[in-house]
């Protein structure tokens, strides 16, 4: 089967995968979305609430409101308790968790078939009625800063925080999800409640369930979580609009910047602007980056690692957002070695970009991608996060026999043409660790 739309228009939706799965969608008067995806032979089900507002939505006077939410939302309600929170997933041998994305956040379960109605329920207090106590507030801030305090102990975290703010520049993209010392320090519970308010309202929310579940029934649990709050839902609301697609123009913060650590090992990463999210090219870069930078069996490893042995670990990769991508090469290696490892994961980029890849390669890759993708599907989890990312996002749901279909249809030259437009862009360096900047002169 192809694409499959979701137009926020359009209240009810129905169609069966073609491994079996049945997929459903209601939007509700009130804008809420609820989409499920009935999963054969399975006994558990994974729960998510999602707002497609993540930490490049946050305004001056609002940083770090985004990632203080995900923390406080567990913290209790008007009739739950953090503690009671907690019991509640405990005690049905579920695990419960939230992510904050730079694009989304959502709060999500796993639990069996029987305990879906718990989740639901829970989940749809905490989006609700949090109130965000005061007291919980400033613990909290303390737990954040002891986060951020452990990821700037992570040199390979430090370059790739570096490395997004120095390709993206200003864009909003480039600010860390987390927030920084600073703005975790300075924003106000009044200011993190105003970002609450304004964002989780009920044309704001995707539930995504996946499993063994019956889709009416978790309407119908929705229905009741979200009224026992007090939340109206037969107030006509429109679903809050996807983000724009259209490419941003990015200002890249500079060429080159090194961050200065006595380390024993320099964090490297080399790259530039991305492809978006969207890209009718996003099937050829899986392949690139799995040719180039995916595995044991790709160029750069092959190249700094096995045959010279020169890093333990390097890879490729894209990350791609709705109007703005960041296409990076990555290396860990000895300071010494720090210039041979990037003039090598430079050249590896530009022989693909001049020369191509092999016919054995682009099969290596297939399998390796459709691969990847089966056993993935195998999860709940990652069933319910692409229903949700795809109500969020593009509202394109791509069934595995398309995506599988669109990479087949790759070619080598589609490969060394996108190759060649990343080679062909300005590049950026960032490095962590004992170095400086005459070791990378001439690089970029």
């Amino acid at each position: 089967m192809t694409e499959v739309i979701f137009p926020l228009d359009q209240n009810e939706l129905s169609f069966t995968a073609s491994d079996g799965s049945v997929i459903r969608r209601t939007v509700l008067p009130s804008g809420v979305r609820v989409l499920t995806e009935a999963v054969p032979g399975v006994q558990s089900a994974s729960v998510s609430f999602s707002v497609g507002v993540g930490s490049r939505d946050e305004t001056n006077g609002h940083f770090g409101s985004t990632h203080f939410l995900e923390h406080l939302l567990f913290k209790g309600t008007a009739k739950r308790s953090a503690l009671d929170i907690a019991i509640a997933f405990d005690s049905v041998g579920g695990s419960s968790n939230a992510s904050t994305g730079k694009e989304h956040t959502s709060y999500y379960a796993r639990v069996q078939e029987s305990a879906v109605p718990l989740a639901i329920d829970v989940i749809a207090d905490m989006l609700t009625s949090s109130v965000l106590d005061e007291n919980e507030f400033n613990n909290e801030r303390t737990v954040i800063l002891e986060e951020l305090a452990m990821n700037e102990d992570d040199p390979q975290d430090v370059a790739h925080e570096a490395f997004f703010e120095q390709v993206l520049g200003d864009h909003e993209l480039g600010r860390p999800i987390g927030g920084t010392n600073e703005t975790i320090t300075n924003v106000t519970r009044d200011a993190v409640w105003e970002h609450y308010k304004a964002n989780y309202r009920p044309q704001d929310i995707v539930i995504a369930v996946a499993g063994k579940l019956e889709h009416d029934k978790i309407v119908e649990l929705a229905e009741e979580g979200f009224g026992s709050a007090g939340w109206d839902l037969s107030v006509a609301a429109s679903p809050r609009e996807r983000r724009s697609l259209a490419s941003a123009e990015i200002v890249s913060g500079g060429s080159l910047r090194v961050i200065r650590e006595e380390n024993s090992q320099a964090n490297i990463l080399i790259g530039t602007e991305g492809i978006v999210g969207n890209d009718y090219r996003r099937y050829a870069m899986a392949v690139l980056n799995t040719v180039l930078g995916g595995g044991m069996s790709s160029r750069l490893f092959q190249e700094i690692r096995e045959k010279r042995g020169l890093a333990y670990s390097t890879y490729s990769f894209n990350q791609g957002y709705s109007d703005a991508g960041v296409f990076g090469l990555y290396a860990g290696c000895s300071p010494a070695k720090a210039r041979e490892v990037s003039e090598l994961m430079l050249a590896e980029l530009h022989k693909v970009a001049t020369d191509g890849i092999t016919a054995a390669e682009l099969e290596l890759a297939f399998g390796n991608v459709s691969g990847g993708l089966a056993l993935k599907f195998e999860s709940t989890q990652a069933r319910m996060s692409r229903l949700s990312g795809t109500e969020l996002s593009t509202g394109e749901f791509v069934p595995l026999d398309e995506a599988l279909r669109r990479f087949r249809e790759v070619t080598v030259s589609d490969v060394r043409d996108l190759a060649a437009d990343i080679a062909g862009r300005t590049m950026n360096i960032v490095a962590v660790g004992d170095l400086t900047e005459d070791t990378f002169a001439g690089l970029v």
